[in-house]
Order: C-alpha cells, then structure tokens, then sequence
C-alpha cells in the first residue's frame, strides 16, 4: 500500500495534502511557512500528520529558487562569455518596462562587470569554429576564476546550440582544477541549447545564481527526513512545466523550478475541472503574498517567455500572469491619501494582525475578519485562532485618515484588492480575444473563494467554481502531475532548405536524452513505464522575432498549419518565407495511482448564523464537510472548511458535485 503526499511551500503557509493509495482517501493539512528554513514546516506537518513513511512518495513544489531570485540573493556567479560579449546580460533589450518613463531606474545587473570573464572562442553562424581555445587560454581562464572565488559559474558562448565543444572545453577545465572542482557550473548548451544570447545567457546566469542554494536545501531536506528515520521517502519534485522531476535534476536545472508552486495549482484546478466536466476555464490562486492567474482551454498553456523579477527566463513553463495581491498584500494610504493595497505583503512572519503574532499593518485578511467572511474560530478547523480585535484596530488606522468607518474601509480594500485581480483577469482572456463569459471561473488558495463571487460579477460571467480542498489544490496538484522533461534545440533555418531526415534524425536525438532522463529517475512508485513524447515545432515568417509553437506532423504540415495558425492569432498570413527555428520535446511517464475520491461529507449537516455588517439579515454558516453530493445552497452564505473559507455572495447559488466541489451560478452577474 503507498502514501502519496503532496507538499507546498507558499509564502504564508505550507499545503499538505495526503492520498492513502489504499483506501483512496485523501486528507489535507496546513502548518505556517518557515521562509528561513522551509524544511522545517515540512518535517512539522509531517510529524502532525503521523505519517507511516515507510512507503511514502512525496511530491515538493519550493519556493526556494524563486525566494533567491525576487530577493536578489543567489551566490556569487562568474559569467563566461566570448570576447565583447560581457555586457549583454547589463545591456539586455532595447524594449523598455514602462514606455513612457523618460527617467527610469535600472536593475543593478544580475552578475557584476568584474565576475563577467570573457574568452578567445568564436563559432560563426552556421556553427563553424573560427576561433578555439588553447591551452594557454584555458590556464588563464581557470587563474581567473581562482582569483575570483565564485561559488557558481555560467557559461554562455555563441551559437553552442549548434556545436557544444568550447563549453564543454570550458567546464572540464574546471572540474579538473583542484580548487575549482566543487563549483556549481551552468552551460548554455545543456540548460537551454536555443538562439537569442541574452534569454540564454540570463536563464544561464540564473541557473548558476540559484543552483548551490537549491542543492543545499534538497540536501538538508534529504538529510533530515532521514535523520527521523524516514529513509523510505521518496522524494520528487514540481517543475514550473507542470510536471515532476528527481531531486537530483531539480538541483542540477533549479531554473525549471521557479514556478513550481503556481504550475502545481494550475494541474490542480485542471484535474478538479475535468473531473466534474469542466475543460475551459478561468483561474486565480490566490494565496497569502500573491495572485496567479491563467486560462486552460481543454489544455494546460506554455510560455518561454516569461519573466520572474524582472528577468527573462526562457525555459518552458505554464502560462500565467503574477501579480502582488494575496490574504497578507499591506493596506495603506499613499501621499495623495489614496487607498493602496500590495504589492508588499506581511507574509508569514509577522502576518495579517489578526495572527496575534505582533503585526499591526492592515491586510486584505484583517479586512475579512471586518467584514465578517473569516471566522476567528473556525480558521484552519480551529486549529488557529484568529484575533479580531487586532485586526479591527490594523484597518482602523487607515480608516481615520479616509474619515470612513472601519467596515467602509475594510469593503474598500477588498474591492481595491478585487479590481487588481479583475485587470489581472482580463489581461489573461480579453486581451488574448476571448471572452470571460465563456468560461468558468475556478478559484482556490486559501483566499480565493472569498473573493471569487465578486470577480466573476465585474467580468460578467455566470460560472463559477470552488474546488475540493481548494486552500491546498497546488499540493494537489503536485500529486495529479506526470514526470516530465523537455528539451529543444534550434534549427533556424527556411523551411525551404530543412531537409526531412535531419530533422527526424534531431528530433530522434532528444527524445533519446529526455527519456534517458526518466528512465534514469527510477520513479516506479508513482509512475508507469509507459513514456508519451510530444514533439512541437517553433515557426516564423522570416523577418519576424517571435514565433508560433506548432504540433510536429511531419514537415508537408508545417507551412499549411502555420499559415492557418497565424491568420487565426493575428486575422493575417503573409505569402513570405517561413524558418523553421526550434525543435521541441516533451516527454511524460504518465502517474497512475493518484485517483479524486468521490465526496462524503464527514460531519453531520448544521447550520449557524452570524451578523455581518452591511447584511440586514443573518448570514448561515456551513461546514463544507457536511454537505452531500447534489445539496444546493442560496446565497448569502459563508462556508467554512479546513483549508479556505468561501463566501457565497447575495444572488447566486450553489450545489455540491460528486467530488465535492462547490459549483456557483448566477442569472445577474
């Protein structure tokens, strides 16, 4: 019999989520964040939770390689690069953050001038060498490095997508000096193998930048579940991709990881849809510092162009958008006396006010417990016990300078925290052409189902939904995922001159290295043998920059598809010469053991009732674990469970499905 458990790190609290393989019951679990130490909340839940960890696999989304690049806290790196290249990571793209600010403040660049080395190696082109490196150049190189005492090294030169030779020139050099042996080293060409230097040589960098950070910590937490005697753990880990990868590759490729939390809520809210029926909708996550929004239209996106803290990070990972708006996003007035509410966030240390733990800045959290919609004594089951007097005298001061009651200010930072999550919305269906009204809107995190009503009223959609266990639906999610790697390599040519078996031939090649990399991974606890590989193509008119991912179905497809494909994302197609530029492989051993039990509710049905301010009448509270398969519910309603509260607002309604999770309709919105 196995035990599966999904684990994730979030900012406030860490999500834990249970699967008996057995009984094919679930149970959820929810401990503050540690962000100094975030082993310490796992071993801590995993200690309340009484886990025989004999036969368990353990699924870990971290935020431990996100943490040190938003706070600007890798290691020391040197940046390897060739001759009059080592400002392109400083110089970056022309395309300005904010178009119209004439004067605007430059980030401090990721590695220093003087950590940026460069050497007497050049490719051309078309991959010819030009120019090797001796010896003499590789001896200099490494009394550099010595010199410089890095903790890590990024190696980033010209076109070694097409001849990796020089890099790895570079890196045995390395690894054969006596004192530079045990430096973490980061390659272009084995990290991402794909033109454009910058986006390269940046994912590169932050590699490197965040690698020993990530090793230190997958050691420490490996060391500590076996010092409590859990030699049994299996351990793996979410890769900002959606699916799940070893220890041993999240260390090597930390990159891969910087949406790990977020991918998992996103195969979550996917695996709880399709379930009831679901296969085209909205979604926000909304946790404790941040919002993640993003649209699943039967299938999960993809994007290599994201960017997190400001960098670009070229790897492939869901599609999402990120804003800074969660329970603990800091309420205050700004010069003008306007009402402001995130981007900063009080965390999990000291908190909202109302978590008595000595924070006194108002919250959309405290705002809550204002209003009402959060409970002081059902928090987390009852398990915390919130301070409502506290969190009353947080918004009360900034309640006195807008001259408002403490409930009006309260209202207006959940609607002000509301609209940022409704731009956030639109900026992820309106601005890509489709309409929110097609869509359910799927909410979970631990604040989101108090916030969902009310958005899908400002985007007038008529669906909405709260998942089961929606408070921990990223662990969840981590649980639901398949392993995973990808891989590419570009190719840049005119379709015209790409001949057929050569790229069959180089497709060939990195479906071999990909499953490679799974079978290597041994994960037969959670995983079948079988592996699905996907491969896909990156295709563009000639001239333009970016491209269109296509589905590869052999090279008489392509042209046709992309026309088609093109016509449809922008009501255009040119009669021009297409390039073919990257080939890409997803491979996928599919997890077979993770099944959503049907619900039964576990506490007999009751109903209590609370006055709320702004409601004439009172307002009935349900425990979420007493509700049957098909129960209906009028708002307005608060109900409550372990993870999350929701609030039902005036005018919609509910019903409960045979897995649990609360689907809301309206006829007004």
């Amino acid at each position: 019999m196995a035990i599966f458990l999904g684990v994730d790190t979030g900012g406030t609290f860490t999500d834990f989520i249970l699967f008996d393989d057995g009984t094919k019951s679930v149970r959820i679990h929810k401990v503050l964040s540690t962000p100094k130490s975030p082993e310490k909340a796992i071993l801590q839940g995993i200690a309340e939770l009484g886990i025989d960890s004999r036969s368990l696999t353990m699924v870990h989304g971290s935020t431990v390689a996100t943490n040190a690049v938003l706070e600007g806290k890798g290691v020391r790196t040197v940046y390897i690069t060739n001759k009059g290249l080592a400002d392109v990571l400083s110089i970056g793209r022309q395309a300005r953050e904010a178009l119209y600010n004439l004067t605007p403040i430059k980030k401090p660049p990721l590695i220093e001038s003087e950590c940026c080395v460069e050497v007497n190696s050049r490719l051309s082109a078309q991959g010819g060498h030009l120019q090797q490196l001796d010896e003499q150049g590789l001896l200099e190189l490494t009394e550099r490095l010595e010199l410089l005492a890095p903790e890590a090294v990024a190696i980033n030169l010209l076109f070694s997508f097409f001849d990796d030779s020089e890099e790895l020139k570079i890196e045995q050099a390395i690894i054969k000096n006596e004192r530079l042996k045990n430096l973490f080293v980061s390659r272009s060409s084995d990290v991402l193998p794909e033109y454009k230097e910058f986006e390269r040589g940046m994912t590169t960098a932050l590699n490197a930048k965040v690698g020993p950070l990530m090793q230190g910590y997958l050691h420490r937490l490996e060391a500590q579940l076996e010092k409590k005697e859990r030699q049994g753990v299996a351990l793996t880990i979410m890769q900002s991709s959606g699916g799940t990868t070893s220890v041993e590759q999240a260390g090597r490729y930390p990159v891969n990881l910087l949406l790990s939390g977020p991918a998992g809520g996103l195969k979550g809210a996917q695996t709880v849809a399709a379930a009831a029926g679901v296969d085209q909708l909205l979604s926000f996550d909304m946790g404790g510092t941040s919002t993640d929004v993003s649209i699943i239209d039967k299938d999960i996106g993809f994007t290599t162009g994201a960017k997190i803290g400001g960098y670009p990070v070229a790897v492939p990972m869901v599609d999402m958008h990120t804003i800074g708006a969660g329970g603990g996003s800091i309420a205050q007035l700004d010069a003008g006396g306007l009402l402001l509410v995130g981007p900063e966030s009080s965390g999990a240390d000291p908190g909202p006010a109302c978590y008595g733990k000595g924070g006194k800045r108002p919250t959309v959290t405290d705002a809550n417990v204002v209003l009402g919609r959060l409970l002081p004594q059902s928090f987390l089951g009852g398990n915390m016990q919130l301070d409502k007097q506290a969190a009353y005298s947080a918004v009360e001061t900034i309640a006195d300078p807008l001259g408002l009651s403490v409930e009006k200010t309260a209202q207006g930072i959940i609607d002000v925290v509301n609209d940022h999550m409704v731009r956030a919305l639109r900026v992820m269906s309106v601005e890509r052409g489709e309409d929110p009204k097609d869509f359910t809107l799927v909410s979970f995190g631990g604040a989101g189902g108090l916030h969902v009503c009310a958005l899908a009223e400002e985007l007038e959609m008529t669906k909405a939904m709260v998942p089961v266990n929606a408070g921990v639906l990223s662990a969840l999610g981590m649980l639901a995922a398949d392993a995973s790697r990808e891989r590419s390599r570009t190719i840049n040519k005119q379709l015209k001159h790409c001949d057929a078996a050569d790229i069959e031939k180089a497709f060939s090649e990195l479906v071999d290295h990909v499953v490679k990399e799974l079978d290597h991974d041994g994960d037969q606890a959670c995983c079948s043998g079988e592996i699905k590989t996907i491969l896909s193509v990156d295709v563009r008119y000639q001239g333009q920059s970016n491209t269109l991912n296509l589905p590869w179905l052999g090279m008489k497809k392509i042209e046709q598809d992309f026309h088609k494909k093109h016509k449809g994302n922008y009501g255009h197609d040119l009669d021009i010469t297409i390039e073919l530029v990257n080939l890409r492989v997803r491979a996928i051993k599919q997890r077979q053991s993770f099944i959503l039990p049907q619900w039964e509710p576990i506490d007999r049905f009751t109903e209590s009732y609370i006055t709320m301010p702004s409601m004439e009448e009172p307002v009935p509270v349900i425990k979420r674990s007493a509700l049957k398969t098909g129960q209906r519910i009028k708002g307005p309603a608060l109900i409550t469970e372990v993870s999350s509260t929701t609030w039902l607002s005036e005018g919609w309604n509910a019903e409960v499905d045979n897995f649990g999770n609360i689907n809301c309709r309206t006829d007004h919105a």
